[in-house]
């Protein structure tokens, strides 16, 4: 069963940034598309980086411009690098599988999230 752990949330002011970390296990990490989604309270689940294993990337409308997405192969390890942050982009923020044909395409295993909150 694939694991993903994602860490590097917290508590950070707004136009601050934080960079968040996901490590994969139990699946072949290079030849799968990663990605980072969020969901803020009252609010659907929402879409905001994709990265493939050849490093093509996708991004979501909401933090498009802000956010960084990478991945190091050899670490099993995905990245979201958030800067100038806003107080609307508090949430947890997950990490999950899937595919990038075009655009990202989650797929079925996600991680348990990491709260990132924003203060105004």
């Amino acid at each position: 069963q694939v694991h993903l752990v994602e860490s590097g949330g917290g508590l950070v002011p707004a136009g601050g940034s934080l960079r968040l970390s996901c490590v994969a296990s139990r699946m072949p990490f290079v030849i799968n598309a990663m990605g980072w989604s969020r969901q803020a309270p009252g609010k659907e689940r929402e879409f905001v980086a994709g990265i493939s294993g050849g490093d093509r990337t996708d991004y979501g409308d909401s933090m498009k411009g802000r956010t960084t997405i990478t991945r190091v192969n050899g670490e099993n390890t995905v990245y979201l690098q958030m800067n100038s942050l806003k107080p609307e982009d508090t949430a947890v923020y997950y990490c999950n599988t899937g595919t990038l044909r075009g655009r990202f395409k989650s797929g079925a295993s996600w991680g348990q999230g990491t709260q990132v909150t924003v203060s105004s």
